[in-house]
């Protein structure tokens, strides 16, 4: 553990801005593209789509010029075939990385494979600890950004308070970036464990709050490492890809107009995801409904997404959150819910792409827990419906503190 981290294969690079759908780095990645400057990430009105295992996600730019088509790679240049998903940075990115790597709270932690991963603390409590985990895969640890703000000092709490340690995954903007094939859920989860270590957590103050894919990383790490835990958070994520793609299949897309649905249909049968126009439908019909309600996203959320390691999100969830593949695609632990009895909170909402009705089931399948929907949120509750949000985790932490969950 080191208190600055190095930044590994990091190459000058461009950045490139998908019209009606996401940033993503050039090199090694095909599709049309347009060039245009960073701003994007700051301009109101901008049209967002966003990809994300709870994310992953997408961030769009107006005007970027015409479009460009770059040639195929071979296979010694595909992710999907090397595992390669290194992020290459602009002298601009190394620097956002250092001056972030800078700041207050920030402790680089070293995993037992080498790399380093980006923690940083807020706040101070020796009995509650929260250690949170983004989504994606890939995404950065800024769009959960609220729990740091919020949580630590929040009314609920009553005269306790919470230390929040936020947290960039290996492969995420902030952290390292392997260009070995380290992607499977289990190493994943070692990488959770080796960072509570680090980090002094354990039995009488780690909870682990996950959103979207760190929802799933949450599950799978109180199935492995249960003993260490004192509470668990679940948000936004259901037990099972194969029932949350079947959601979107059989309640999301059917909410929208017939039409709509068929242009969207013929887009992923010619395999098009990165069309400009199917983008764009998603982005308005989906993302801006069930991903963020704000009518204007937050800073840190926006930033975020511009920072997404998309080969790697694509690697593992696929093209897109409304088109689900890559190598989670048959994940489901919903049998195993019954073995958790870390006292749990899953947390729902109505406008979710995640079923609310399974968030309450889920809650129901484990050994101590609890249901929390937000009634008037989506996937990022914590930023469309805080109240509700901060009300109900914080009511389970003083819960847990005082002893009466369950009770």
């Amino acid at each position: 553990m080191s208190s600055s981290g190095h930044s590994s294969h990091a190459a000058p690079a461009r950045w490139t801005w998908f019209v009606g759908g996401f940033m993503r780095p050039t090199g090694g990645i095909h599709a049309r593209e347009f060039q245009c400057s960073r701003r994007g990430a700051h301009l109101e009105g901008m049209k967002t789509a966003l990809h994300m295992m709870g994310a992953a996600w997408c961030l769009a730019a107006l005007g970027c010029g015409a479009p460009a088509t770059s040639p195929a790679p071979d296979a010694a240049d595909d992710y999907h075939v090397t595992g390669n998903c290194a992020m290459t940075f602009s002298e601009e990115d190394l620097a956002l990385r250092a001056a972030k790597h800078a700041e207050e709270g920030v402790t680089m932690v070293q995993l037992s494979n080498g790399y380093e991963v980006f923690t940083q603390q807020f706040g101070a409590s020796d009995d509650t600890k929260v250690l949170v985990l983004h989504g994606g895969p890939a995404c950065t640890h800024e769009y959960m950004l609220n729990l740091a703000y919020q949580l630590p000092t929040h009314a609920g709490l009553g005269d306790g308070a919470a230390e929040v340690h936020m947290y960039d995954q290996l492969g995420s903007f902030f952290s390292d970036q392997p260009e070995e094939d380290l992607w499977n859920i289990p190493r994943w989860v070692q990488e959770v464990e080796e960072v509570r270590q680090a980090l002094g957590m354990d039995s009488t103050n780690f909870y682990l709050l996950g959103n979207s894919w760190g929802g799933m990383l949450a599950m799978e790490y109180a199935l492995a490492h249960p003993e260490h835990l004192k509470g668990l958070v679940v948000c936004n994520m259901q037990s099972s890809i194969p029932d949350y793609a079947a959601y979107n299949k059989e309640v999301l897309r059917p909410a929208m107009r017939a039409s709509l649905v068929d242009s969207l249909e013929a887009y992923e049968a010619a395999g098009a995801y990165d069309d400009p126009t199917y983008l764009e439908l998603v982005d308005k019909e989906f993302y801006r409904k069930h991903v963020c309600r704000l009518e204007t996203w937050p800073e840190d959320v926006t930033g975020s997404f511009a920072r997404l390691n998309y080969k790697l999100y694509d690697l593992m969830q696929g093209p897109s959150e409304f088109k689900v593949g890559g190598r989670i695609i048959d994940w489901d632990i919903t049998a195993r819910l019954p073995e958790i009895a870390t006292p749990t909170l899953m947390v729902g909402a109505t406008h979710d792409t995640m079923d609310p009705e399974a968030m309450r089931r889920q809650a129901d399948l484990v050994q101590h827990g609890r249901a929390l929907i937000c009634e008037e949120g989506s996937h990022l509750a914590l930023w469309d419906d805080a109240d509700t949000f901060f009300g109900g985790l914080t009511a389970f932490i003083s819960d847990v503190e005082g002893g009466t969950f369950g009770h």
